[in-house]
């Protein structure tokens, strides 16, 4: 046995304290997803960039435009976000009915419902997956540039 003199002992065991102390502090700033899902509240109007991707139904960027809770407006910001305005602009989604969505994958026992907000509460990436195996019913909803209408 390797004798560990006194004061690199004490030394590693500050620094392994510190390090705990650190990792329980930073668990603490975090919320828990339905801790911070039931702070957040839809506002009424607001606008929001949207990166969706995987599965097959809503694929591309969008810079979306949400008055009195439904989509007024809504711009594609890459090809495949054009394409999807042109040929079904009524697939665009509200930040809730991305929610909405989360919520029934959970309350169909999807593989995977995920959520992740950002410190304001608001949700900024959602990842769903139905069925581990299945091809093409994976949803992911990456949620930037949150601004809130003023009033």
């Amino acid at each position: 046995m390797t004798a560990v003199p006194v004061r690199a002992r004490v030394a590693f065991r500050a620094v392994l304290a510190v390090g705990l102390v650190c990792a329980v502090a930073g668990c603490a700033d975090e919320p828990e997803p339905e801790a911070a899902s039931a702070s957040w509240r839809e506002p009424d109007s607001y606008m929001y960039t949207l990166r969706s991707s995987e599965g097959r139904s809503l694929i591309g960027a969008f810079r979306i435009t949400v008055r009195d809770g439904a989509v007024v407006r809504a711009v594609g910001l890459d090809d495949s976000g054009r394409r999807v305005v042109d040929d079904a602009p009524d697939t665009v989604p509200t930040i809730g009915e991305l929610l909405g969505e989360w919520r029934q994958a959970r309350r169909d026992d999807a593989d995977e419902a995920e959520v992740a907000y950002a410190r304001d509460g608001h949700p900024e990436r959602i990842s769903l997956d139905w069925m581990e195996n299945a091809i093409d019913d994976e949803a992911l909803y990456v949620i930037s540039d949150f601004e809130p209408a003023d009033g």
